[in-house]
């Protein structure tokens, strides 16, 4: 396939990369081969408008899937109150396949409309509504990891949403990445991920568990990390340590561990962290409600750290991944400057924390594939063509004016402007997604 329009990607953190009139030829696999200037004697197979420009696809490395249905709702509460109060109901609630079913045939195309060409899911205890979701994912042509949460501890969860013992949390989860591997047509688009909840639902010995699980099955782990006062001080009385160091002592902090949040990591758990290869899903919009923190994406990325971006769908108010590079570039001016005006200023903020756009995009785009360590977020050759094109014309959201605006002005309009509506085309591993490509979306019918 060659595809022939403008590129506008971060393939290097900070630094946008403009490729004008360039043609994008991939192989039977949706690897690029090449990145050419377009000449007269090329013939692609698309052509893109000239008011529609080519971007990386982009990654959500934090997604709570059962959430979807309490999207934007509910955020009144501190974290440990949430959870009982709105969130494990509706996760209990997924023992139901045709409910589940419903919810995965609204979200994941949704999704991909708004540009999520990879998402990181956190699933339900059940094992067939996850085993659904990964089959939804798959159907829809979704890059996914998709996690079974294993959650058994009496005070960390109500009694009619948990495993019934750790071992039970073990065995499920395994059968979950068996199931998911084993899925028809499934040559790795969608993985199979470790989930513990986090520490507060989970005993020890299902943590060493999953750790065991995670090494002698070779799968990624997910979990939440260092969330909130709450979360990070309930870790440090139970463990005598920070998350990150107990996480470790249990074999669930690996090469590519995705740790959501990490807004209380302390420097040496930054280096921690760092070498053992995981990084941070940094979630700005959720982070504001229940973290009590900003994460300091800067100091973590200076320090090594890989740090994708995350929607924290339902704790973030938004699945568009252009709002969360917008916030995280707020949250980080907030982080630097400070917010209490009766402190002085010289004492008020942490200096060196502000990011902007660039940065912002590089995070959901070429930082969430390091984290998750996938060739996908730049189109350059030997990157799989994850993409999405998104017209920036007169009719868009993106307000251009070009006696005014060169392209890193458009560019940085474009991610804070952009909606799902601007996005006109998405491709996921060479292969369109988008229902504008007039192909018939999959109709799933609950088992």
């Amino acid at each position: 396939m060659k595809i022939r329009g403008t590129i506008l990607h971060t393939p290097d953190r900070g630094q946008l990369e403009v490729l004008e009139d360039r043609v994008i030829s991939t192989d039977s696999r949706g690897v690029i081969i090449s990145v050419a200037p377009y000449t007269a004697d090329c013939q692609p197979d698309i052509e893109l408008d000239r008011s529609v420009v080519l971007l990386p696809g982009l990654i959500d490395t934090h997604i709570h899937a059962p959430q979807w249905p309490q999207l934007g709702t509910g955020l009144d509460e501190p974290l440990e109150r949430w959870l009982f109060r709105y969130t494990f109901p509706l996760e209990a609630r997924y023992s139901d396949e045709g409910f589940a079913q419903s919810v995965w045939q609204s979200m994941v195309p949704k999704l991909l409309g708004q540009g999520t060409t990879t998402a990181v899911y956190f699933s339900s205890i059940h094992e067939a509504a996850t085993t659904a979701l990964a089959e939804t994912c798959l159907a829809f042509g979704q890059r996914a990891y998709v996690g079974r949460v294993a959650m058994d501890h009496p005070d960390g969860t109500p009694d009619w949403y948990r495993d019934l013992s750790a071992s039970g949390g073990v065995e499920a989860s395994h059968r979950s990445i068996v199931d998911i591997r084993s899925l028809p047509g499934n040559t790795g688009l969608v993985q199979p991920i470790v989930t513990p909840r986090f520490i507060p639902a989970c005993t020890d010995e299902l943590l060493d568990g999953l750790g065991r699980l995670a090494e002698s099955e070779n799968v990624l782990t997910q979990t939440h990390c260092s969330e909130s006062d709450w979360e990070h001080g309930y870790v440090l009385e139970r463990h005598g340590t920070s998350d990150t160091s107990s996480l470790q002592s249990f074999g669930l902090l690996r090469d590519h561990s995705v740790l959501a949040h990490g807004s209380h990591l302390t420097e040496q758990d930054i280096h921690v962290a760092a070498e053992a290869g995981a990084g941070v899903a940094h979630c700005p919009i959720s982070n504001s409600y229940f973290a009590n923190a900003i994460f300091p994406l800067a100091r973590a990325l200076e320090n090594g750290l890989r740090v994708g971006l995350g929607s924290d769908v339902a704790g973030g108010s938004q699945s568009n991944l252009f709002r969360q590079c917008e916030h995280a570039v707020t949250v980080s001016r907030m982080l630097e400057d400070g917010v209490d005006a009766l402190v002085r200023p010289e004492e008020r903020g942490v200096s060196n924390s502000r990011i902007d756009i660039p940065t912002a995009f590089w995070t959901v785009t070429a930082g969430g594939a390091e984290l998750l360590g996938i060739p996908a977020g730049v189109l350059a050759e030997g990157f799989v063509f994850d993409a999405i094109a998104v017209d920036i014309g007169p009719n868009s959201s993106v307000d251009v004016w070009p006696e005014l605006d060169d392209w890193p002005r458009i560019f940085e309009k474009l991610v804070r402007s952009s909606t799902a509506t601007d996005i006109t085309r998405v491709w996921v591993n060479g292969n369109e997604v988008t229902p504008s490509s007039g192909t018939q979306l999959p109709s799933l019918q609950p088992s």
